[in-house]
Parts: C-alpha cells; sequence; structure tokens
C-alpha cells in the first residue's frame, strides 16, 4: 500500500473512531462509554495493524523468485532486509531518498557493508557499482554489495572487481532464498 492510501486510511478510521465515540455519547450522556468505544477501538485497530504488519513480514520473508520479481524497489530492501537479518546481520534501511548509493547499512563481525539493491527485469549496469562505491566512503564501510534478482553487465562486473564490490546475482538470491528459515 502506498503511504498516501496509509495515510487516507488512517484519517479514515481515525474518523470513524471520533464518530463511534460521538454518538456512542449522544446515546448514551457518558462521557465514560464514549471515550471506553473511542480508545477501545484505538486499542483494537492498533493490535488488528500490528498483526497485519507481522503477517505481512512472515510472507515477504517466505517469498521466492517469483514473487520477488513481481516486487516494488522498496518491498525488495525489506526483503533483503528481513533475509540478511535471518543469517544474523544487524540490518537498516536507509532512506528512500537521498541515500547515498546505499539503501541497507548491515553490521555483523565488527564489519560494516553498504548494499545497493536492483529489483530489476534487466541487468544491472556500472551505475549501481559507482553508487554503492560512493556509498561505502561515506558510511565508513569496509565492504559493499550489489544484489539483484537479475543478472550485472561485464562493465558491472569489471568495475566491480576492480573495486573490491561484491555482487549477488540471480542465482546467488535463490541459493539464499532456498537457505532454511528459522520459524
Amino acid at each position: 500500500m502506498t503511504r498516501k492510501k496509509n495515510d487516507q486510511l488512517t484519517s479514515g478510521l481515525t474518523g470513524l473512531l471520533f464518530a463511534a465515540g460521538g454518538l456512542t455519547y449522544i446515546n448514551t450522556q457518558s462521557i465514560e462509554a464514549a471515550a471506553f468505544i473511542f480508545f477501545g477501538g484505538a486499542i483494537g485497530l492498533i493490535l488488528i495493524l500490528f498483526a497485519l504488519g507481522l503477517m505481512k513480514e512472515r510472507k515477504l520473508n517466505a517469498s521466492g523468485i517469483r514473487q520477488v520479481d513481481e516486487m516494488n524497489g522498496k518491498e525488495f530492501e525489506q526483503f533483503l532486509k528481513l533475509r540478511y537479518e535471518a543469517r544474523g546481520y544487524q540490518v537498516r534501511r536507509t532512506p528512500y531518498q537521498n541515500d547515498f548509493g546505499a539503501d541497507l547499512v548491515m553490521q555483523r563481525d565488527g564489519r560494516r557493508i553498504v548494499v545497493q539493491a536492483k529489483r530489476w527485469k534487466q541487468n544491472v549496469g556500472i551505475k549501481a557499482v559507482q553508487e554503492v562505491v560512493a556509498a561505502r566512503s561515506h558510511y565508513k564501510a569496509q565492504d559493499a554489495w550489489v544484489v539483484t534478482n537479475s543478472q550485472f553487465t561485464k562493465a558491472a562486473k569489471e568495475l566491480a572487481s576492480s573495486n573490491g564490490v561484491r555482487l549477488v546475482d540471480r542465482a546467488q538470491l535463490i541459493h539464499i532464498l532456498l537457505e532454511k528459515q528459522p520459524a
């Protein structure tokens, strides 16, 4: 769901809570009953939204390569975050804009790694490698990776090799997908 749709849903549900509380007050003339309806409904909605978020996260983490191919960029970044956390990395996502060339910043065993995530239909070119090389310096990382559901161009492979960038292509991503996930 896009941010705009989420904001509209939140606004609509908040309005519904106020309406329910107001109607309760009008019908009962009890501020306590109106507050109970409003706050009880708010707590219920928060719990439902939390449960839905957990279900979405579980479904995302269980995705296979065909589902990955259908994801948008943000979903792919979140998917990679979950998968690398399951492999023992501490992972944080960078802002979606102004990310300085990294989508994820990961740490494990005292090493910081920047990751450029590319969920693309075509081969990933040299620009992704250039971006993650810049991000490595910006985030003071020791390692830089580009992870894709696709393949890399010859130029991207060459630049990655000369700059010590690890490329994770479709075959390696499938291997990660096939690893047993914790329950």
